[in-house]
């Protein structure tokens, strides 16, 4: 497809008023043709070389192109130039609506006697998701410039928008600064671990309870259990992206910083040396990852997340609960992230957490937004409407509280925190945990 370029316009433009100083003087007719002429056989000799001028150009993107939202990112370009002549080129690209491009389209110079030429595009994406580019359009100069020829090329790439996690990362800098051995300090572990090491001879002084029964019968004398402390544990993180999880955290979602805290646990226990895991429901299992370790399971994490939407429903803890009680059979800290603010989804949960909390060690985190919590704390009440919304935060947050003390009655424990402090409450409550030996 070729258009007008503005050379062309323009030198139409400067031959009209010969054309029309020809209508009035005769003398100016046969130059004004010529002119014609010679700008109508340009023109056309031009718009021939123009329509093959873009066939040899190829634009490649990557099959996935991974960016953090409200991150300032940049999408790469291969272009290939077989002519290896210099050319000017303009790029456009559909992108979606949550994606915004620096400029609207890009102009791009191929130097000469380069085959192959990359390009950025910087853009900032505004949501999480999966977004896809089907085409790549261009537009180039003809030789004499009176004429743009442009051309779509079809594509195939996915853009993943992840969660942005520099503000948690800002937050715990001291845990994922990679220092060495320098600046480390020595902490101490509670209990003696039931990790069990080696068996070894009755030494004076070894307890009663540590002494391997069996071993001794066998052997004919004492042998002594020892155990070592426990390194290598589980942790899972349940999600609930069910309806309560559109409730407003801040700028974002309560899902949105979920999936944030997420993330960021995950990362702490990659250092830990511990296994993690992933459990996302609504009212029913949407996705499971089995606890494990490494670079490539952190990826699959992420991948298992950055789409996950919220649902229109009610959450299903029946069903989350008959689920860990069947697939997981090791003892691990299960962290759920959910919201009880309704009193008949807190009762359900009440009551499905006992089935799991005698074999798992489970905690359970809601974020407090602006609404829930405590009576003449924050800003004063300056009309009705703000003294009734105070009085529904403060029920609500005595109603977390008595629910935290019912759940401790049933080994799970109840924590609140705001929204901009979950990612680091929960490192820390996990980082407790580890020291004091408790899973």
């Amino acid at each position: 497809m070729i258009v007008p370029g503005n050379r062309l316009m323009f030198f139409t433009a400067a031959a009209l008023p010969v054309a029309a100083a020809a209508t009035f003087i005769p003398e100016a007719v046969p130059i004004a043709a010529v002119l014609f002429g010679l700008l109508t056989l340009a023109a056309g000799v031009d718009s021939f070389l123009a329509i093959g001028s873009l066939r040899d150009i190829k634009v490649q993107l990557p099959e996935i192109i991974r960016l953090s939202k409200d991150r300032e990112g940049a999408i790469p370009f291969i272009i290939e130039n077989p002519t290896s002549q210099p050319l000017v080129l303009r790029l456009g690209l559909p992108f979606p609506q949550e994606i915004t491009p620096q400029t609207e389209n890009l102009q791009v110079i191929l130097p000469e006697e380069s085959v192959r030429s990359q390009v950025a595009w910087p853009c900032r994406p505004t949501a999480r998701g999966a977004f896809h580019l089907a085409a790549c359009h261009l537009e180039g100069a003809s030789p004499l410039g009176f004429w743009l020829a442009r051309t779509r090329i079809p594509l195939r790439s996915e853009i993943r928008v992840y969660p942005n996690l520099s503000t948690e990362k800002r937050q715990m800098a001291a845990l994922f600064l990679n220092r060495g051995s320098f600046g480390t300090h020595t902490q101490r572990v509670v209990g003696q671990g039931r990790d069990f090491e080696k068996l070894r001879d009755y030494v004076q002084g070894d307890s009663y309870d540590q002494i391997h029964w069996k071993a001794t019968a066998k052997r004919g004398h004492p042998v002594t259990k020892v155990f070592q402390i426990e390194r290598t544990q589980e942790v899972y993180v349940a999600i609930d992206h069910s309806r309560l999880s559109t409730q407003p955290a801040g700028n974002e979602t309560v899902l949105e910083r979920f999936l944030a805290s997420s993330l960021v646990l995950g990362l702490a226990a990659e250092r830990q040396g511990d296994h993690f895991g992933l459990l996302a429901f609504s009212d029913r299992i949407g996705r499971f990852l089995r606890a494990s370790n490494g670079r490539n399971h952190y990826n699959a994490c992420r991948d298992a997340l950055y789409t996950l939407k919220t649902e229109a429903v009610n959450p299903s803890f029946e069903e989350i609960a008959a689920f860990i009680r069947i697939r997981l059979r090791k003892r691990a800290l299960i962290i759920f992230l959910t919201s009880l603010t309704d009193p008949v989804l807190a009762e359900q949960f009440t009551k499905n957490i006992e089935l799991i909390s005698r074999q798992h060690l489970v905690l359970t985190a809601v974020v407090q937004t602006g609404q829930t919590a405590p009576l003449f704390q924050g800003d004063p009440a300056r009309n009705l409407d703000d003294l009734y919304r105070h009085l529904g935060g403060h029920l609500a947050w005595q109603h977390l509280r008595e629910l935290a003390r019912e759940l401790q009655h049933h080994g799970s424990k109840l924590l609140q925190f705001p929204h901009e402090r979950l990612s680091a409450q929960l490192v820390a409550e996990y980082m407790a945990i580890k020291q004091r030996q408790i899973l």
